[in-house]
């Protein structure tokens, strides 16, 4: 059975004070760990606040993004050796906002993937269509490439243990969320992309979440697709009551 992980993703949102103010609002009432996996993914200013209010409770913590090499001249960026010494969990790469706006490239995403395994942290490796691309009918074949050129190079062990996140990119901040069929449908075909590249064994075991406008209205419907293992969440994460209400969908 594969563990059902929430993960939420504040973008370049809160200050330190409000993160310790958060995880003091839903520290007490998570699921255990073993039931529901409970994440938040916060900027790079806000980690060491999060760390510190999170330690002892079941809220794992994720960095938004990482440089793929861990010392070096790379001005601004952040190095997965120095994350994973703070004690961060995971690691969001591949996000489309990164993509779009930043300009990263798959084989940026594959070289971060390998830098986090190599720092004993796992990705949330996140994948995902634009409005043009699912009316051309090309959703399954783009996101199918994104994911074999994120995992180039990895091992079968390792693939099991990452979390894809697939977002359409129309859905993000839109207020519009694919149906539980299409998010579905589309997770079932990452599943496939996996057991294809690895084995079924590996496919089975990898956590794929969904994204775009995942809130308490609709997260039930959508946990309960097959493939469906969590949720890469946005607005709805920053909230403490609706929050906990994402992470304890199954209560």
């Amino acid at each position: 059975m594969r563990t059902p992980i929430i993960a939420g993703n504040w973008k370049m949102n809160k200050n330190p004070k409000e993160t310790t103010e958060f995880v003091n609002a839903v520290k007490d009432q998570l699921p255990e760990s073993s039931k529901v996996e409970s994440v938040i993914g916060a900027p790079a200013v806000d980690l060491q606040a999060l760390l510190d209010a999170a330690k002892g409770t079941n809220l794992k913590v994720a960095a938004e993004n990482c440089y793929f090499e861990d010392e070096g001249a790379f001005t601004g960026e952040t190095s997965p050796k120095v994350l994973s010494e703070m004690g961060v969990d995971y690691v969001i790469i591949g996000h489309s906002e990164r993509r779009q706006y930043f300009g990263e490239t798959d084989e940026d995403i594959n070289k971060k993937a390998k830098a986090v395994f190599a720092n004993n942290m796992l990705p949330i490796i996140c994948c995902g269509e634009t409005l043009d691309q699912r009316e051309a009918g090309q959703t399954n074949e783009w996101v199918s490439g994104q994911i074999t050129n994120a995992l180039k190079g990895l091992s079968a062990d390792q693939v099991a243990s990452l979390v894809i996140a697939y977002e359409p990119i129309w859905a993000i901040g839109t207020g519009k969320t694919a149906s539980s069929d299409q998010a579905q449908e589309v997770v079932h075909v990452l599943r496939e992309t996996v057991a294809k590249l690895y084995d079924q064994t590996t496919a089975s075991k990898v956590r794929i979440q969904y994204g775009g406008s995942v809130k308490p209205a609709n997260v039930k419907e959508l946990m309960s697709k097959e493939d469906i293992d969590g949720g890469l969440v946005g607005g709805a994460s920053m909230v403490p009551e609706s929050f906990l209400e994402l992470v304890n969908f199954n209560a």
